[in-house]
């Protein structure tokens, strides 16, 4: 897979999401960076998707901050504002067993792991620039 990613629409964007979650295994993390809209839950929804089947019902952990999905937790950190928060929410549990994608990843940026896989995610309209590091 390489780097950097232009997608022209939100099916070029599940796709790939679809594409990258097959490179996951745990323990890993995903931090998704990116403006509001710019599609992190939309990317996080499609990779749960893709792993835990089709059917598999993603609301946005917005307001519950973290969502569980049988070895994936999808956290949410937008509304986290101390970082004593992370431990109660079980942010180390997830990062040390779990595939773990986080939107909004800068307030853990001292808990992520070296070997954590960043998506930074810009765009306008539909389309979408990805660039994994």
């Amino acid at each position: 897979m390489k780097s950097e990613y232009d997608l022209k629409n939100i099916d070029e964007t599940r796709a790939f999401a679809r594409e990258f979650a097959h490179r996951l295994h745990a323990p890993c993390v995903v931090a998704l960076h990116g403006d509001l809209g710019m599609g992190k839950s939309e990317i996080a929804r499609t990779i749960i998707q893709e792993l835990r089947g089709a059917d598999t019902v993603v609301p946005s952990p917005t307001f519950t901050i973290v969502q569980n999905y049988d070895g994936i937790s999808h956290f949410d950190l937008y509304r986290v504002m101390d970082k004593s928060e992370l431990v109660e929410i079980g942010l180390g549990y997830a990062i040390q067993n779990d595939i773990t994608l986080i939107e909004w990843p800068e307030i853990a940026a001292d808990m992520l792991p070296e070997n954590t896989i960043h998506l930074y995610i810009t765009g306008s309209g539909d389309a979408r620039h990805i660039v994994i590091k």
